[in-house]
């Protein structure tokens, strides 16, 4: 198996959620490993071509929703999936606020229980939020009595090949459940979004986590990966993928930057 690089990446240490620190790990190429796809590992690249010409944000809204949600429920199998929001990385973002600068520590985006979080906000959507229901032809009501609700996410580069953050995931069959501390979220970017996320306690045989990238990740290319599965949080499963940025030793940080973008599909299954 081929290694792309060792890098530094922040854990929780295992006695809690405090402190914390880098471990040196492998992390491995995903093109060249044998890996089964989103459901088992956790994490898949696709070659997905957008038709989104230039990444402004009317654009994304307009078409890069609906194509992501068709890709959601090719991949899931889904009834339906929602768009209703996205996340670019980049200097200009995190000057905005340092919360979209590159995740630096180990982590995943939402805690057990976020489904209810979910069908709460669609009771009372946002803009957008309602967009997805009328483009989808549903109700807050038919979120709301969803039987299975999972979140597949989509990460693509938008800028160079190379850059000085790019992100690892975790091969969920490396990880237990318990590795998963939650801790609250206030205001996520300025955005008032308040929810509970994930942080990663390093592993207690040190290298038991087995971590991938893909490099020269193209414009046409995309990483899905499941951060939320309500049937494998009801069967004591690894319902999340913990992901993190690092930073490459080969390339200078900042040149070139990371540039990024990030979309959660809500999958529901009646």
């Amino acid at each position: 198996m081929t290694v792309f690089c060792r890098a530094n990446l922040n854990y929780l240490p295992r006695e809690g959620p405090g402190g914390g620190g880098p471990s040196e790990v492998e992390i491995h190429d995903g093109r060249s490993a044998d890996l089964p796809g989103w459901e088992e590992c956790g994490f898949e690249l696709l070659r997905h071509a957008s038709s989104v010409p230039e990444w402004a944000d009317d654009q994304i809204a307009g078409v890069h929703y609906v194509e992501m949600e068709e890709l959601a429920c090719k991949l899931t199998g889904a009834d339906v999936a929602l768009v209703s929001g996205h996340i670019t990385r980049s200097p200009q973002d995190a000057r905005r606020h340092h919360q979209l600068s590159p995740i630096t520590f180990v982590h995943s985006d939402f805690a057990a229980g976020h489904d209810s979080l979910i069908r709460s906000s669609y009771r009372d959507p946002s803009e957008r939020a309602a967009a997805a229901l009328e483009r989808n032809g549903i109700s807050s009501e038919e979120v709301a009595e969803a039987d299975r609700l999972l979140i597949l996410q989509f990460w693509r580069n938008l800028g160079p090949a190379k850059m000085d953050h790019p992100i690892a995931f975790c091969d969920v069959r490396t990880v237990d459940p318990s590795d998963g501390v939650a801790f609250r979220v206030t205001d996520y970017a300025g955005t008032g979004f308040d929810f509970d996320a994930l942080g990663i306690r390093a592993p207690e045989g040190g290298s038991a986590h087995r971590w991938y990238a893909f490099p020269a990740m193209q414009r046409d290319e995309v990483v899905a990966f499941r951060t939320y599965d309500t049937d494998l949080v009801r069967t004591g499963g690894t319902y999340f993928t913990p992901h993190s940025a690092f930073r490459d030793p080969g390339v200078p940080l900042d040149h070139p930057p990371r540039w990024s973008i990030e979309l959660r599909a809500t999958c529901l299954y009646w």
